[in-house]
């Protein structure tokens, strides 16, 4: 069985005192949060809520106004915070050359951090039941604050259908944001795994900027998701961080912060409905095969100098991380693969020459058996070919480099 996970999003709709309360301990607990973070930093960053709670617990009980089960959060939510951040270290190792000029990786730990961990907004994390629990029929939520409980009305728009159908809450997180309050809950439900011995459906996927997403399937057919739209509106976007970086002012580095944050909003909507198409394109029992792009770097020869940095900037990791969940709720998988010449393949004579591929007119040619195709298609064909090879049995399905026969 697979846990999926989602997070069921709630407007709460507070009076001007139940919204003080909420601010006060929103802001109490992020107060703690970053003492217990400064804590941490000091002290050789020990990633256990048992520890902290042994060195923490009687001292802030005595000194804040939170409630014993609040204290406990805080420090679940400190610990879970470096956690992340270690996670999204090990991604990003330092690279280095040494004497030899040979390329080096250091996997980055949480040693590498110049200061503590700072929450920057006030926040709180509150346990189903013990902190929040609905009543009146589901018409009203009753939440923890730095005195009594208290009750108000909410909406949940678009999110009905997941207090039904096996999903279970877990830890809600209390959200501020212009003016407004939400509530943030972690909802997990358990479904079948994909089944590898049931015959299945292998979809290659070739990932890049000209095109969003190539498709390859075992019907052999071939589909392309456009990404000129999205190249167009990229470069919208560096030409305006240009001019704002230009100028230097302070209104200009508040105007940055706020488009950069339209710019994720948009690039995580674009991977939300690209992922979403492709999961409902193929449906359950699918082998979505991708390949692994950590250390790559894309030839970008064949793009505008505009928007070159695009490929090192968009976020591929995070279209695998949407197809990834959303292919588990319909019992499918998402497989990476290894990337090594998988645009290089001739698909019908095997050679692996990285000459055949032309980028300027976006055609693989193969100089040995003559075979023609557009460039992602191939990469997709044989990105499914290694997807294939997995089903057969292979656990690590990679390409080897094969020279022309005489």
């Amino acid at each position: 069985m697979t846990t999926l996970g989602r997070t069921l999003k709630i407007r709460l709709y507070p009076v001007a005192n139940q919204a003080t309360q909420l601010l006060e301990m929103s802001r109490e607990y992020q107060r703690l949060a970053n003492l217990v973070s400064q804590w941490v930093f000091d002290h050789d960053f020990p990633l256990s809520s048992l520890k902290i709670n042994h060195a923490l617990y009687k001292v802030l009980r005595r000194e804040s106004p939170l409630n014993s089960q609040m204290i406990q959060s805080v420090f679940r939510t400190v610990v879970a915070r470096y956690k992340t951040v270690l996670e999204q270290m090990k991604h990003h190792p330092y690279r280095y050359q040494d004497d030899d000029k040979n390329w080096v990786r250091v996997t980055k730990d949480l040693t590498w951090l110049f200061k503590p961990l700072h929450f920057s907004r006030p926040q709180a994390d509150l346990v189903r039941q013990s902190n929040y629990s609905f009543v009146n029929s589901l018409t009203e939520i009753s939440l923890t604050t730095l005195g009594k409980r208290t009750k108000m009305p909410f909406t949940i728009k678009g999110f009905k259908q997941y207090f039904q159908s096996g999903w279970k809450m877990g830890t809600a997180k209390l959200v501020h944001s212009r003016g407004k309050w939400y509530l943030h809950i972690g909802i997990t439900k358990e479904v079948a795994d994909f089944d590898s011995t049931v015959s299945s459906r292998v979809v290659g996927i070739d990932r890049g900027l000209r095109f969003l997403a190539t498709t390859f399937d075992q019907q052999g057919k071939t589909r392309f998701f456009d990404g000129e739209k999205v190249l167009l509106k990229r470069h919208k976007f560096q030409k305006i961080r240009t001019e704002l970086q230009h100028r230097g002012t302070k209104s200009a580095k508040k105007r940055l912060k706020q488009l950069q944050q339209r710019e994720n909003r948009w690039m995580t909507d674009i991977n939300h409905q690209l992922s979403k198409t492709l999961v409902t394109l193929y449906g359950p029992q699918t082998l979505f095969v991708l390949e692994d792009l950590t250390d790559v770097t894309f030839n970008t020869d064949d793009l505008p100098k505009s928007v070159r940095g695009s490929h090192r900037s968009w976020a591929f990791y995070q279209l695998e991380t949407f197809l990834t969940y959303k292919a588990q709720a319909i019992q499918s998988q998402v497989l990476k693969v290894n990337a090594a010449f998988t645009s290089q393949r001739c698909p019908k004579c095997g050679l692996v020459e990285k000459n055949n591929r032309r980028h300027d007119i976006h055609e693989y040619h193969c100089q040995q058996c003559q075979y023609r195709s557009n460039d992602d298609r191939l990469g997709a064909m044989n990105i499914a070919m290694l997807g294939q090879e997995w089903l057969d049995g292979v656990k690590h399905p990679k390409i080897r480099k094969t020279t022309a026969t005489g």
